[in-house]
Order: C-alpha cells, then sequence, then structure tokens
C-alpha cells in the first residue's frame, strides 16, 4: 500500500527517476520544467530541504511499496494559517483515484501536523483532471489564476477551509 513520506535526502534518487519517467505526461496539462530543472536537480532539491526545514514550506511523497515514488504533494508558503497545494501523480497511476485520495490525506495532514486553516491551489482551464481532483477533495472555486499564477496559462483558483 502507497505511503505519503515527508520529503527527506534519501529520496532524491526516486523523486528524480519519477520526474525524469513522467516528464512528458506532466508537460502535456502543466508547463514543462526544462533541462535546467533536471540540469540542477541536487541543488533544487537541496534548497527544497532546506525551505521544509525552515518551515516555509512541506514536501511530501506518495512512494510504493518498492520505494519507487508516485506522487509528488507539496505544501508552499506555510504561513497565517494558509499554504499553496501542488501536486503531481505518475502517468502508471493516474485515474484510479490516487491523487484525490492522497490530496484528501494531505488536508488532514496540513490542519494537524502544520496547523493549516486553508489550502488554496490553482489549476489551468485545461487541466479538467486535476480540477476534479480538486472539487472531489472538497475545494471550491475562489477566482481566476492568471498565467503568472499557473507558468503561463489561465485558470482557477481553488480552495478548501480545513476546519471541520
Amino acid at each position: 500500500m502507497p505511503e505519503l513520506k515527508r520529503l527527506h535526502a534519501g529520496h532524491a534518487p526516486a523523486v528524480l527517476a519519477f520526474e525524469l519517467a513522467n516528464r512528458t505526461y506532466f508537460a502535456a496539462s502543466i508547463s514543462d520544467r526544462g533541462d535546467d530543472f533536471f540540469d540542477r536537480f541536487t541543488d533544487r532539491y537541496n534548497a527544497s530541504l532546506a525551505e521544509q526545514e525552515a518551515g516555509i514550506c512541506a514536501f511530501y511523497v506518495l512512494v510504493a511499496e518498492d520505494g519507487s515514488v508516485l506522487g509528488r504533494f507539496n505544501l508552499y508558503d506555510l504561513e497565517d494559517g494558509t499554504a499553496r497545494l501542488g501536486y503531481r501523480v505518475a502517468e502508471r497511476v493516474a485515474g484510479r483515484g490516487v491523487a484525490t485520495t492522497t490530496v484528501e490525506e494531505l488536508c488532514r495532514l496540513a490542519a494537524a501536523r502544520h496547523g493549516l486553516r486553508t489550502l488554496r491551489a490553482a489549476t489551468s482551464h485545461d487541466n479538467v483532471a486535476s480540477q476534479k481532483v480538486l472539487t472531489r477533495a472538497g475545494f471550491v472555486p475562489a477566482g481566476p489564476a492568471t498565467p503568472a499564477d499557473l507558468g503561463g496559462q489561465s485558470g482557477t483558483w481553488y480552495q478548501r477551509d480545513l476546519q471541520s
């Protein structure tokens, strides 16, 4: 059974393998990270760990029983009880409810472990799969997302109140 784990240094090889294996798949629905992301992966990964250690962000990976990464689920800009949510799942598990189930789990962790009250996530108008994940996980549309928010695409911000 896959397990959602907080990102740590030992996950680096599996995260890189996940990103490389799914690069084309991801680029079909979101902006490609570009060659520089892969060329400077170690530096960027270490910077992410430093941000996590500083409490600015919280990064999670969904790890399969074999140690491979099935998805990344991230909380960015933790401040004043609010954070932005970002996520991506491997093509091999897409469409099976993995993203929705894991976003729901991360919402519980965001409240319990990080003291967050509100999560926001932006998705492009073309990314119907992500819109469905957010809606099924209890998010509601909260206004337009600009091309600056979404790497050159327009879309919608979604929001979820984590308090019962």
